[in-house]
């Protein structure tokens, strides 16, 4: 029992936070790139769920290759291994092609002034690129999903083992991501929605067409020959070929050069060096259109 003389001792007061210690961390750079470039993402997958048409575009169109060229152009080609050749070809035009939904996607984000919100927001300015592209790299992965089984249902099979189906299907994605950002520097430059609806698809015709996506390159004329050994959709078609173990029909002439016999080394290397040129490009036109 305390006697009525003493006294209690005040409990010592906690030190007050510092100012530094009030406010709260900031993400790192990476960090903020990562987080803006989902947000980003996530409102162009948003946009996709909400006008169903563009998924149904980047879906029906390449099923309506497959059995085009499977049903149509087979029959005088091959038959059953010509199905097989052709599927590899497919998924690399399916993919070259949906860089065009880049190309309109951004080219009507500019024309209805959300790219310049996006100006005024405290983000990335990469992000919003990469947004873009993040979400039709996922567009293209569900169109190869559904081009799988349409593959399957026409008699394509994957032959090799499962590492190298999944390295054949990590090339084409690569090829995809390197082409969408090809799309968004066109995007970029184009002035309007209608322009860059043709721009984004008039040079991937003849880039597609002049390569082995469907036909032996061995049988182009001599200049087109030249162009259609090196051109990356001729290597990463083949890729797809070697790693699925999907081999050409016996009329086919087999392929030769480097670029052929190194074909996957050949494609990861376009593909990077795409990236190169295309990233940096598609950020400088943004800081020119985006003022």
């Amino acid at each position: 029992m305390k006697s009525a003389g003493a006294t209690v001792a005040a409990p010592e007061a906690s030190p007050a936070p510092t100012a530094a210690e009030a406010q709260p961390a900031l993400p790192t750079p990476p960090m903020r790139l990562f987080r803006d470039s989902a947000i980003v993402a996530y409102r162009n997958l948003l946009t996709i769920l909400r006008v169903p048409t563009l998924l149904v575009t980047a879906t029906i169109q390449p099923l309506m290759f497959v059995f085009l060229f499977a049903y149509i152009f087979g029959a005088s080609l091959g038959g059953s291994q010509y199905r097989e050749f052709l599927l590899a070809g497919i998924f690399t035009q399916t993919v070259a092609f949906n860089a065009a939904f880049t190309t309109v996607g951004l080219a009507n984000d500019m024309q209805q002034g959300i790219i310049d919100r996006m100006r005024t927001l405290p983000m990335s300015r990469l992000a919003v690129l990469a947004g873009r592209t993040l979400s039709d790299l996922l567009v293209n992965m569900l169109a190869l999903a559904v081009m799988v089984g349409c593959g399957y249902v026409v008699g394509w099979r994957i032959n090799d083992g499962f590492a190298d189906a999944a390295l054949a299907f990590g090339v084409i994605l690569l090829f995809a991501f390197a082409m969408s950002w090809v799309g968004a520097l066109t995007g970029l430059l184009a002035p309007s929605v209608e322009v860059a609806q043709s721009a984004g698809l008039i040079w991937l015709f003849p880039l597609t067409f002049v390569s082995s996506a469907f036909i032996s390159a061995e049988t182009l004329p001599g200049p087109l020959r030249a162009i259609a050994q090196w051109n990356p959709i001729t290597a990463v078609a083949a890729s797809g070929r070697k790693l699925f173990g999907n081999g050409a029909p016996p009329s086919f002439t087999p392929p030769h050069g480097w670029a052929a016999e190194h074909c996957v080394t050949y494609s990861i290397g376009c593909s990077l060096a795409i990236l190169a040129v295309a990233i940096p490009l598609s950020l400088l036109q943004y800081r020119r259109v985006a003022r």
